[in-house]
């Protein structure tokens, strides 16, 4: 048996127009697929052919942080200053921010992002291994990600 790894994501939404427009337009998902059966609405996204997450109309409220399931969904760019365009431009669409500006996962680590919440209050990350350093830590003694 060989390590499992993830092989994508799947979001319940409750508007696939509205989150469509959002993870592809906004963060730049591309849409491999989608079904637009009434009812049974879906899309897969990812990027270079290869799935990420797929998006399920079936939600018929905003998400729900005290719930059990996703705590949050986390993206990797490819360096700091990658997050810092992608959070001048979620800025530029008035997308709703945990923190002010990148914040470090820790007290003291070189590793830290942006934490943002979609269309449907599902929150979310986009952060870099490195380049965070000095950023504030918002949440003393954990990390930051857990407790947005």
């Amino acid at each position: 048996m060989t390590a499992l790894r993830t092989g994508h994501v799947g979001l319940n939404v409750t508007d696939l127009d509205r989150s469509l427009a959002f993870y592809g337009d906004v963060l730049g998902f591309q849409r491999l697929a989608e079904g637009k059966e009434e009812g049974r609405r879906y899309a897969l996204l990812g990027r270079d052919g290869e799935l990420a997450l797929t998006l399920w109309q079936q939600a018929d409220g905003a998400y729900a942080p005290a719930a059990a399931g996703l705590h949050h969904l986390a993206f990797s760019a490819g360096g700091i200053e990658e997050v810092r365009e992608y959070e001048e431009r979620l800025r530029g669409l008035g997308v709703d921010f945990a923190y002010d500006g990148v914040v470090a996962h820790g007290e003291g680590a070189a590793s830290g992002g942006i934490f943002f919440h979609d269309p449907d209050g599902i929150r979310l990350e986009i952060s870099a291994p490195t380049g965070a350093e000095g950023a504030p830590a918002p949440v003393e003694n954990a990390p930051t990600c857990g407790f947005f």
